[in-house]
């Protein structure tokens, strides 16, 4: 079965589930497909499942991760200060670690914004549906919204990553406080700590809060990186390489100044 025939299958499958949606434009070209059927599944609520929509939708995800290129995380250069450090510059989706951060909000379900730009809706839409439905697990199981500051672990599904962080990070209004600054390390170690405690060996992290939540960029990362040291200095984990993951070039400069600087 080749792509374009798998995403027909998926957006049918898909729009077959909302009547209120049979209106919409089969768009012809494959770009506007994908982007069809990337907007349908960021709003597609956590319902069942049904295994022959997954297995295509498994080989489709796996097809568009091999054409964007997977990125080993274990080969990147280290930090010149610390060689259990890394930075690298791209798509956190195409990373291969053990594990990658989101940087979630307190519902944990995921964007629902259709082709949002958050790296929450990046993840969840490179993952599959099998994501969502995994934190809808969490969240039932808990009886609530997540709290800031901690972290939740669901496998990976389609991302070369194996499994998925997700922590709610500080929402700064105004000025940044005492407060925000502390809820922003705790995401940092709560993620390490999770990690350590499944046995995980490599974790990479987006910049917590720094989007949508709006913490500044430069000291988010100085608290980023400070906080990750002094968990590896301090405690005997599992985790031999963290890695850093930005998208702007801002957050790049700010973040090889940090580590170069040791």
């Amino acid at each position: 079965m080749t792509q374009e025939q798998r995403l027909d299958i998926l957006l049918e499958a898909l729009l077959r589930e909302r009547p209120d949606r049979q209106d919409i434009p089969r768009p012809a070209g494959p770009q506007e497909k994908r982007r069809l059927l990337r907007a349908l599944m960021n709003v597609r609520p956590p319902w069942p499942l049904d295994p022959a929509f997954l297995e295509v939708q498994d080989a489709f995800l796996a097809a568009e991760r091999e054409t964007k290129g997977v990125v080993e995380g274990d080969a990147l250069p280290a930090a010149p200060a610390d060689p259990r450090l890394a930075l690298w510059q791209g798509d956190i989706t195409r990373l291969r670690a053990d594990a990658i951060v989101n940087a979630a909000n307190s519902h944990l379900l995921g964007c629902f914004v259709p082709c949002h730009g958050c790296i929450d809706n990046a993840i969840h839409s490179a993952a599959g549906l099998q994501l969502r439905e995994a934190c809808r697990r969490l969240m039932e199981a808990q009886g609530g919204c997540e709290p800031c500051g901690r972290a939740k672990l669901t496998p990976g599904y389609n991302l070369p990553a194996s499994y998925v962080l997700h922590t709610v990070g500080p929402i700064v209004q105004g000025r940044v406080t005492g407060r925000d600054r502390a809820a922003l390390a705790a995401c940092y170690r709560s993620c390490l700590e999770l990690a350590s405690a499944h046995g995980l060996h490599s974790v990479a992290f987006c910049c917590i809060s720094t989007g949508e939540f709006h913490f500044p960029n430069q000291e988010a990362a100085r608290i980023a990186v400070r906080t990750v040291r002094q968990y590896l200095d301090q405690t005997h984990s599992s985790i031999r390489r963290v890695i850093f993951n930005v998208f702007k070039d801002i957050d790049a400069d700010i973040y090889r100044s940090l580590l170069d600087a040791g």
